[in-house]
């Protein structure tokens, strides 16, 4: 598995790209982070917010399949809440 930042980097790389993501790609790996934030909010058994997403927290298998981890900062809500306070920032 490797995360999304370091495709990214491979493929920004000044003067050198290693590899091209196709629109349908990058299509599948989008939908498949969005799928997984909504299956976190509304149909896990948890509500979970993450509140740490970014590109090196989603990580891709061999398929380009994303998998969104480091759930460090993350916050279990009541299943019936959809609404929260926060006092403080979190997140990079």
């Amino acid at each position: 598995m490797c995360s999304l930042t370091f495709l990214i980097y491979l493929i920004n790389v000044s003067g050198h790209q290693q590899k091209n993501l196709s629109w349908y790609q990058r299509f599948k790996i989008i939908e498949g982070i969005a799928r997984g934030i909504l299956y976190l909010h509304e149909h896990s058994r948890l509500k979970v917010i993450h509140r740490d997403i970014k590109p090196s927290n989603i990580l891709l298998d061999e398929n380009m399949n994303p998998k969104i981890s480091d759930f460090g900062m993350a916050k279990i809500m009541d299943i019936d809440q959809d609404r929260g306070k926060t006092k403080r920032i979190v997140g990079t």
